[in-house]
């Protein structure tokens, strides 16, 4: 199964403070771990909230908002892609993440829906679309 797991904002990220070495070198050897253990796939730190923006759908519409946004708690600082058994697996390497922030921080983990999640509502047509573009990513990856 595969998880994302998302490494919450807080204001220290949400200010861009960089991670002390210490911080840095233990989430290298977490992620080192991971990688070795065959669970991560992908992750990334990301840049504060004030640096992105937003993308407002309304029926046809389209309406661009700049960051900063508000409610630090339910932004995102970071991510990781993981391929593991279970929940119960996500969870166990969870919590053996150093804590990623300075203070208090929070990991929120999101199972992701394959395929066969879809049931009747894939249809062989929109089957193969997916079959193209995953084919057309694995060739540009």
């Amino acid at each position: 199964m595969r998880v994302m797991v998302f490494v919450k904002a807080t204001g220290d990220s949400e200010r861009g403070e960089m991670p002390s070495a210490e911080m840095f070198e233990a989430m290298g050897k977490f992620n080192e771990e991971l990688a070795e253990a065959g669970i991560m796939v992908a992750g990334e730190g990301l840049k504060p909230s004030s640096e992105g923006k937003r993308i407002a759908f309304d029926g046809p519409s389209r309406l661009v908002i700049d960051g900063p946004f508000a409610e630090t708690k339910e932004l995102v600082a970071g991510y990781w892609l993981w391929n593991v058994r279970d929940m119960d697996e996500a969870v166990a390497w969870a919590k053996r993440c150093p804590n990623p922030m300075p203070g208090p921080s929070e990991l929120e983990i999101r199972p992701i829906y394959e395929m066969e999640d879809f049931g009747e509502t894939l249809t062989p047509e929109l089957v193969e679309l997916f079959n193209r573009t995953e084919a057309k990513l694995a060739k540009d990856g």
